[in-house]
Protein backbone atom coordinates (compact mmCIF):
# COMPACT_ATOMS: atom_id res chain seq x y z
CA UNK A 1 0.00 0.00 0.00
CA UNK A 2 1.73 3.60 -1.11
CA UNK A 3 2.12 5.77 2.27
CA UNK A 4 0.15 8.81 2.71
CA UNK A 5 1.39 12.54 3.01
CA UNK A 6 4.79 13.40 1.50
CA UNK A 7 6.78 11.32 3.37
CA UNK A 8 7.55 8.27 1.04
CA UNK A 9 11.15 7.68 1.87
CA UNK A 10 14.29 8.18 3.90
CA UNK A 11 15.53 11.22 0.82
CA UNK A 12 12.20 12.59 1.81
CA UNK A 13 12.78 12.48 5.68
CA UNK A 14 16.40 14.16 5.08
CA UNK A 15 14.95 17.11 3.21
CA UNK A 16 12.10 17.42 5.97
CA UNK A 17 15.01 17.36 8.88
CA UNK A 18 17.19 19.63 6.76
CA UNK A 19 14.35 22.31 6.74
CA UNK A 20 13.95 22.04 10.17
CA UNK A 21 17.08 22.40 11.55
CA UNK A 22 17.83 25.39 9.09
CA UNK A 23 14.97 26.79 10.80
CA UNK A 24 16.00 25.82 14.42
CA UNK A 25 16.67 29.28 17.01
CA UNK A 26 19.75 27.06 18.42
CA UNK A 27 21.23 23.43 19.33
CA UNK A 28 18.19 20.77 19.83
CA UNK A 29 18.26 17.36 20.92
CA UNK A 30 17.08 14.35 18.91
CA UNK A 31 13.81 13.87 20.71
CA UNK A 32 12.68 17.40 20.33
CA UNK A 33 14.01 16.96 16.21
CA UNK A 34 11.75 13.53 16.34
CA UNK A 35 8.63 15.09 17.74
CA UNK A 36 8.64 17.94 15.01
CA UNK A 37 9.60 15.87 12.19
CA UNK A 38 7.07 12.82 13.00
CA UNK A 39 3.80 14.98 12.78
CA UNK A 40 4.24 14.69 9.50
CA UNK A 41 2.32 11.74 8.08
CA UNK A 42 4.92 8.81 6.76
CA UNK A 43 7.62 9.49 9.33
CA UNK A 44 8.62 6.10 11.16
CA UNK A 45 10.51 5.88 14.21
CA UNK A 46 13.57 3.71 12.99
CA UNK A 47 13.85 5.99 9.60
CA UNK A 48 14.03 9.34 11.12
CA UNK A 49 16.60 7.95 13.41
CA UNK A 50 18.63 6.24 10.06
CA UNK A 51 18.33 9.43 8.35
CA UNK A 52 19.07 11.25 11.19
CA UNK A 53 22.76 9.20 11.88
CA UNK A 54 22.93 10.00 7.85
CA UNK A 55 23.10 13.69 8.26
CA UNK A 56 25.54 13.69 10.91
CA UNK A 57 28.00 10.70 9.30
CA UNK A 58 27.60 12.76 5.63
CA UNK A 59 28.41 16.50 7.76
CA UNK A 60 24.95 17.48 7.10
CA UNK A 61 24.04 18.11 10.98
CA UNK A 62 26.47 18.36 13.87
CA UNK A 63 25.89 16.28 17.12
CA UNK A 64 27.39 17.72 20.34
CA UNK A 65 26.90 17.20 23.94
CA UNK A 66 23.17 15.22 22.66
CA UNK A 67 22.49 18.02 20.29
CA UNK A 68 22.22 19.09 16.58
CA UNK A 69 22.92 22.19 14.47
CA UNK A 70 22.61 22.63 10.92
CA UNK A 71 26.65 22.94 9.22
CA UNK A 72 27.18 24.86 6.43
CA UNK A 73 26.98 21.95 3.89
CA UNK A 74 23.13 21.12 5.46
CA UNK A 75 22.07 24.81 4.84
CA UNK A 76 23.15 24.91 1.71
CA UNK A 77 21.40 21.84 0.51
CA UNK A 78 18.32 22.95 2.79
CA UNK A 79 17.89 25.62 0.66
CA UNK A 80 18.74 23.85 -2.81
CA UNK A 81 15.94 21.23 -1.58
CA UNK A 82 13.24 23.36 0.20
CA UNK A 83 11.28 23.95 -2.82
CA UNK A 84 10.44 20.12 -2.83
CA UNK A 85 8.67 20.20 0.11
CA UNK A 86 5.21 21.00 -0.71
CA UNK A 87 3.73 24.46 0.92
CA UNK A 88 1.63 23.20 2.86
CA UNK A 89 4.70 21.08 4.71
CA UNK A 90 6.81 24.02 4.91
CA UNK A 91 3.64 25.74 6.56
CA UNK A 92 3.25 23.45 8.72
CA UNK A 93 6.67 23.19 9.98
CA UNK A 94 6.96 27.01 9.87
CA UNK A 95 4.08 26.62 13.05
CA UNK A 96 5.35 23.70 15.08
CA UNK A 97 8.80 25.57 15.24
CA UNK A 98 7.15 28.79 16.49
CA UNK A 99 6.84 27.14 20.03
CA UNK A 100 9.85 25.18 19.90
CA UNK A 101 11.96 28.39 18.50
CA UNK A 102 10.41 30.61 21.87
CA UNK A 103 11.89 27.86 23.96
CA UNK A 104 15.05 27.60 22.31
CA UNK A 105 15.73 31.11 22.66
CA UNK A 106 14.42 31.76 25.79
CA UNK A 107 16.68 29.03 27.51
CA UNK A 108 19.62 30.81 25.48
CA UNK A 109 19.13 33.53 27.14
CA UNK A 110 18.63 32.32 30.85
CA UNK A 111 22.14 30.27 31.63
CA UNK A 112 23.75 28.86 34.47
CA UNK A 113 26.73 27.10 35.26
CA UNK A 114 28.91 25.57 38.62
CA UNK A 115 32.78 26.87 38.06
CA UNK A 116 35.29 25.22 39.60
CA UNK A 117 38.33 28.08 40.66
CA UNK A 118 41.64 26.96 40.46
CA UNK A 119 42.21 27.48 44.02
CA UNK A 120 39.35 24.56 44.49
CA UNK A 121 36.76 26.79 45.39
CA UNK A 122 33.34 26.63 43.85
CA UNK A 123 31.24 29.26 41.66
CA UNK A 124 27.48 29.46 40.50
CA UNK A 125 27.46 32.03 37.57
CA UNK A 126 24.52 33.05 36.57
CA UNK A 127 23.38 35.02 33.10
CA UNK A 128 20.26 36.65 32.05
CA UNK A 129 20.03 38.14 28.44
CA UNK A 130 17.83 40.14 26.56
CA UNK A 131 18.01 40.76 22.56
CA UNK A 132 20.14 43.96 23.34
CA UNK A 133 22.66 41.71 25.33
CA UNK A 134 23.42 41.15 29.16
CA UNK A 135 21.22 41.97 31.84
CA UNK A 136 22.62 40.42 34.54
CA UNK A 137 25.13 37.74 35.79
CA UNK A 138 25.35 37.13 39.10
CA UNK A 139 28.47 34.47 40.73
CA UNK A 140 28.15 33.48 44.32
CA UNK A 141 30.74 31.27 45.89
CA UNK A 142 29.16 28.03 47.08
CA UNK A 143 30.40 25.25 49.27
CA UNK A 144 28.79 22.44 47.39
CA UNK A 145 28.28 20.92 43.80
CA UNK A 146 24.81 20.29 45.22
CA UNK A 147 24.12 23.90 46.66
CA UNK A 148 25.95 25.64 43.16
CA UNK A 149 22.98 23.11 41.28
CA UNK A 150 20.48 24.38 43.72
CA UNK A 151 20.70 27.74 42.99
CA UNK A 152 20.99 27.52 39.26
CA UNK A 153 18.03 26.24 39.16
CA UNK A 154 15.81 28.71 41.27
CA UNK A 155 17.53 31.43 39.21
CA UNK A 156 16.41 29.78 35.57
CA UNK A 157 13.34 29.09 37.67
CA UNK A 158 12.73 32.67 37.88
CA UNK A 159 15.34 34.94 36.31
CA UNK A 160 12.54 38.03 35.93
CA UNK A 161 11.85 38.01 39.63
CA UNK A 162 15.72 37.78 40.48
CA UNK A 163 16.53 40.31 38.50
CA UNK A 164 13.36 42.64 39.25
CA UNK A 165 14.26 42.14 42.98
CA UNK A 166 17.58 43.28 42.99
CA UNK A 167 16.72 46.67 40.66
CA UNK A 168 14.48 47.12 43.27
CA UNK A 169 16.96 46.27 46.52
CA UNK A 170 19.93 48.49 44.38
CA UNK A 171 17.60 51.21 43.43
CA UNK A 172 15.45 51.72 47.17
CA UNK A 173 16.24 55.16 49.08
CA UNK A 174 18.33 54.05 52.63
CA UNK A 175 15.32 54.15 55.00
CA UNK A 176 17.40 56.11 57.60
CA UNK A 177 17.82 59.33 55.27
Amino acid sequence: MAKQGFIHDKLDIKMLELYLMARMAGPVDFDTLMELAMRHEGVEYFDFAEATAELVESGHLLLEDGRYTITEKGSVNSEACESSLPYSVRRRCNQDLAAVNAILRRSAQIRGEAIEKEDGSLVARMTLDDDSGNLLTIELLCPSKAQADRLIAGFKARPERVYNEVLELLSAKDEEE
